[in-house]
């Protein structure tokens, strides 16, 4: 009975800041990770930290047992200490020479020999001290230092162990300060995601799944070079500062990626949109109480508001509820209208 009045709710239509941004999920990955090995074999005497410390870069780790590196640091000192005698011997015997072949005291081939043996010890003192610096290497690789800021994982081998030279790892440190996050995109999405990455730095945002802590924020720095053939899509990176270390190597994380704000974007809710044969449309409220049918332009969901491109127009009524009852020309009784947070920046969070 068109003259019988349909209850509806109702609301109007307004304007908002909704941002733009396309939601998929990631893998959260170690920025660096390092697996620690020894560089010279030993009894490993001592282990300076605890498994899942935070770890500075040049924090002393493990100490292997200097000692016969020490002793062979002495020896090479000793031998270059020795050597540098006989050199400068060597060198006043060739100056000396050199005057006497000069008043013809001593043949040329025995200042010949003179001048050989200096250049000779001279050389072997330089061997000496090489030998020296590659020994006072080896005592230095006795202390293993961290050559990273991270967190500790798993110790790998435990003190008194007799470990060799670049043998197993002893302990990998991950640095999850700052941290990032690897998503990839629709390939179709790449040209806006550049255009508006050329403009200003993009914020990504992530969260795990069923937390309700807020999302941690990030910076978008990568963008593949290469789309993947087989899925047509592009993998992104984005940099975490990860203060609150809620991102954790190897999780999987929602990712919302924010290309731009749409200011004063024309939303309505959600709900308020019927699908037709033609596509979407709305039942618009006449100043005469009855509704008449709208199509209208579908921009994007946000949420529980729809944000429209074209078809509706600023301070226009559409119903949201009781839309089953309608026919184009019906008479309503509007029972409630819908509190819409529109008119007010900040699309949905």
């Amino acid at each position: 009975d068109k003259g019988k009045a349909v209850p509806v709710t109702v609301a109007t239509v307004g304007t908002k800041a909704v941002p733009i941004e396309i939601t998929t999920f990631g893998a959260v990955q170690a920025q660096s990770s390092v697996q620690i090995k020894a560089e010279v074999g030993g009894n490993l005497t001592r282990v300076h930290f605890r498994k899942g410390q935070n770890i500075k870069a040049g924090d002393l780790l493990f100490t292997i047992d200097p000692r016969s590196y020490k002793a062979a640091l002495d020896q090479a000192k000793a031998n270059l200490v020795r050597d540098r005698a006989l050199e400068e011997n060597a060198l006043l015997n060739a100056e000396r020479s050199q005057e006497l072949l000069r008043k013809g005291f001593i043949s040329r081939s025995d200042n010949d020999k003179a001048q050989a043996d200096a250049k000779a010890l001279s050389a072997v003192s330089h061997a000496d001290e090489a030998a020296v610096i590659n020994a006072k290497l080896q005592v230095e690789h006795c202390s293993i230092r961290s050559p990273i800021n991270g967190k500790a994982g798993d110790l790998l081998v435990s003190e008194g162990t007799l470990i060799k030279a670049n043998d197993v790892p002893l302990v990998t440190i991950n640095q999850i300060h700052p941290i990032e996050v690897f998503f990839s995109i629709p390939q179709a999405d790449l040209p806006s995601v550049r255009t508006h990455m050329a403009q200003m730095k993009l914020k990504v945002r992530a969260s795990l799944p069923k937390d309700n802590r807020p999302p941690e924020e990030g910076d978008l720095f990568f963008i593949d070079n290469a789309i993947d053939k087989s899925t047509g899509t592009v993998k992104l990176g984005a940099l975490f500062k990860n203060a609150q270390e809620s991102l954790w190597p190897g999780q999987f994380v929602n990712v919302t990626l924010v290309l731009a704000v749409q200011n004063d974007a024309i939303v309505v809710p959600t709900v308020a949109l019927q699908a037709g044969r033609e596509g979407k449309f709305v039942f618009v409220v006449k100043p005469d109480k009855t509704v008449a049918v709208r199509p209208v332009t579908v921009n994007m969901t946000a949420g529980a508001e729809t944000v429209i491109e074209k078809g509706l127009q600023i301070g226009e009524r559409v119903v949201t509820d009781g839309q089953l009852r309608l026919v184009p020309g019906a008479k309503i009784e509007i029972k409630a209208e819908a509190q819409e947070n529109t008119k007010t920046p900040g699309g949905r969070s």
